[in-house]
């Protein structure tokens, strides 16, 4: 086995209204924010509002990535890759559940390097 450090600086702020905290937690990383969601259902309960209007008042600039599927679509993180890259993204705020979260992080890898994400899970 080799040796390595890993370094995980993901915050997961969990409670009662905390949804409003976001703006302010994610000014403190940058100010354009890629905001990654699942399908409709945040739109029609109303928290893609709360969202976007708690990072607008901290003066964080939205790119929306939406249409995150449950099985997440490989062509659709390379398309938030690619998103992040040319919008100058500083920070990918994940907004649903596990397959918006492992889309999130697998852009955020992919963002980072030259090659294919696809290699981080061919190995």
């Amino acid at each position: 086995m080799q040796n390595f450090v890993l370094q995980n600086p993901t915050t997961v702020i969990f409670g009662t209204d905390t949804v409003k905290q976001i703006g302010r937690e994610t000014s403190q990383l940058g100010k354009k924010a890629l905001l990654v969601y699942g399908r409709e259902s945040i739109r029609k309960s109303g928290l893609y509002d709360t969202v976007k209007a708690s990072l607008e008042n901290e003066g964080v600039e939205v790119t929306d990535h939406s249409g995150v599927q449950s099985n997440p679509v490989l062509g659709h993180v390379r398309q938030g890759i690619e998103t992040v890259k040319k919008n100058h993204i500083d920070v990918i705020v994940a907004v649903g559940g596990g397959s918006v979260i492992d889309s999130a992080k697998a852009i955020g890898a992919g963002s980072l390097v030259d090659h294919d994400v696809w290699q981080f899970f061919r190995g």
